[in-house]
């Protein structure tokens, strides 16, 4: 009887994992704490901001704008919302009125994201203060533009290389060990690293590879700082 009522179960499922955290608008979320991008503009709202952001730089009213272009303060108004596509002719009068190009109004909408993509073994080799002590740089990407510098390298020390521990730059630095052993120094502490350890620390403090435990050695070193 007691395999009769068995018989007919369905294998027990595994222990299911738990869904990617969502937000209140449904999309799937990261664990960051870094704003969530705004979703694209349509061409309307992004021509609506712009002008806007003229408008008030030359410390117009709407209604001064309105005028100065030909249009009304409510179809300005929609423009300025992005509720309406305005006409080339209504784009012109409001060149015009302020005073810059036509292509002006599409700066924003055109803007582009960096992006920079490095095949497996095509980073460039770069000379840094560790050069002479043994260590090859290969830088794996660059920031394009924007108020931040982003500089990842991938790090390999050989069996000639020496200890360092004077590195000393603007920034912070996220290392992270791929193989081989070391002993890092930060400041007055080190830290014993192995495959899989990271470490993220002000880049202004004397750093470096303090004790080659293990070589051949590789990390993966991101260093970010401002741009000036």
């Amino acid at each position: 009887m007691a395999a009769e009522k068995t018989a007919g179960k369905l294998p027990r499922a595994g222990k299911r994992q738990a869904a990617p955290p969502k937000g209140n608008d449904g999309v799937l979320k990261t664990g960051s704490l870094a704003p969530q991008p705004t979703a694209s503009r349509s061409i309307a709202a992004a021509i609506g901001s712009q002008v806007r952001r003229l408008r008030r730089k030359l410390d117009l009213t709407g209604a001064e704008l309105a005028n100065q272009a030909g249009l009304s303060a409510g179809m300005l108004s929609k423009i300025e919302n992005g509720a309406v596509s305005a006409s080339i002719e209504s784009l012109e009068g409001l060149s015009r009125a302020l005073n810059v190009p036509l292509t002006t109004f599409f700066a924003s909408y055109e803007e582009q994201r960096d992006c920079s993509f490095v095949p497996s073994g095509h980073g460039v080799t770069i000379e840094r203060r560790g050069t002479k002590a043994g260590h090859q740089y290969q830088l794996l990407g660059h920031s394009i533009s924007g108020d931040i510098v982003v500089e990842p390298y991938l790090i390999t020390l050989t069996e000639e290389a020496k200890p360092y521990t004077l590195f000393q730059h603007a920034g912070v630095e996220f290392i992270y060990m791929l193989t081989g052993k070391v002993l890092y120094r930060h400041a007055d502490k080190a830290y014993p690293m192995s495959p899989g350890d990271a470490l993220f620390f002000d880049a202004a403090a004397p750093h470096g590879p303090e004790e080659l435990t293990k070589l051949p050695m590789t990390y993966l070193s991101i260093i970010i700082y401002p741009r000036s």
